[in-house]
């Protein structure tokens, strides 16, 4: 019921952001509160007896629902953000994009060692950003609790990616 809902309000924008591709735009989303709400609900549902600590989004989509995710759970929120972006000390990890490289961030207090965060993201496609940010956490000491999306495209095989880094992979719509 809860994907159909995704899917009737996903934005599809073709050769964004280039050629060939088709862009899954889940601002349409934020339009519908009550959609909001149940996506956080779900999520919650799906998370039910899992240790979670804090959610880590990632920027910037993975902020949207993420703080209300954390919310939800009553624990903290960790953004996620690229390089240059965090006023305090940092933790960075560089990673390989298709086209080049980029790296993300984390403030240096995010968390304390052992703790078990939760990754949200809007999407899942090839994983390589969650997986840097899974890399980020453990290697600040944190122990990777899951991931949630609100989209998975499976065709691109990020699931499969990240499934040796935690077995709870929360995704409400796939592709």
């Amino acid at each position: 019921m809860i994907e159909q809902q995704i899917k009737d309000a996903i934005r599809d924008v073709p050769d964004f952001p280039k050629p060939g591709i088709v862009f899954k735009d889940i601002t349409t989303i934020l339009k519908d509160p009550a959609l909001c709400q149940l996506i956080v609900d779900e999520f919650v549902m799906h998370l039910q007896g899992l240790q979670i600590d804090a959610v880590a989004g990632v920027e910037s989509r993975g902020f949207l629902f993420g703080v209300q995710l954390a919310g939800k759970l009553g624990v903290p929120f960790i953004p996620i953000r690229k390089a240059g972006k965090l006023p305090y000390k940092v933790h960075q990890k560089e990673y390989d994009l298709e086209y080049g490289s980029a790296t993300i961030e984390m403030h240096a207090d995010a968390f304390e060692p052992g703790q078990c965060i939760l990754i949200h993201d809007d999407l899942l496609a090839t994983g390589g950003t969650v997986t840097a940010a899974s890399e980020l956490i453990t290697d600040m000491g944190g122990v990777v609790a899951g991931f949630s999306f609100i989209v998975g495209l499976n065709f691109l095989n990020g699931k499969e990616k990240i499934a040796p880094l935690s077995n709870r992979i929360v995704v409400l719509a796939e592709y």
